[in-house]
């Protein structure tokens, strides 16, 4: 048995060890905000958090997670540094297409956890690694500064 907690509540799971933290998450527990992209780890449209890092789920087995806290795109809007990333995306018109929107959303939140006054080269070496087709790289760098400034000024209040 496989127990998670996943944005906030918690579950046991009886799937076998091996399978992808991405297909519990999708397929059991019907989470779907978080998609399939290459299922090798290498767009990042299936990043979620573990323990508040950034992860490729496709390529995690549910056994490696297990007792962990899972942050998915469906709740990381109830963490600060979500909720200032969600409203900085709407804010700056980000999303063309939406496919990697989750994945770029969820990066970015690690991000500002990480360093919550990035660099254009810090923002640009994470973000770089979520492929967006529609290029909309330049908009992701500035939503990051929006949500960063916010959260700053947050702070000092």
């Amino acid at each position: 048995m496989i127990s998670l907690e996943v944005n906030g509540e918690k579950y046991n799971f009886d799937v076998g060890p091996d399978t992808p933290l991405l297909w519990v998450l999708r397929e059991t527990l019907g989470l779907t905000g978080t998609k399939y992209g290459c299922g090798m780890a290498l767009c990042g449209a299936c990043t979620v958090h573990v323990d508040g890092e950034a992860i490729r789920s496709c390529v995690t087995p549910v056994s490696s997670v297990n007792g962990k806290r899972i942050t998915t795109i469906e709740g990381i809007g109830k963490t600060i540094e979500g909720k200032a990333i969600q409203e900085a995306w709407i804010s700056d018109d980000v999303p063309q297409c939406g496919y990697c929107q989750s994945g770029q959303i969820m990066a970015a939140v690690a991000l500002l956890k990480r360093n919550p006054k990035p660099t254009d080269l810090e923002i640009d070496g994470t973000m770089g690694e979520i492929l967006c087709r529609c290029g909309t790289y330049q908009r992701v760098r500035r939503a990051i500064h929006r949500a960063a400034k916010k959260m700053a000024k947050g702070v000092k209040r």
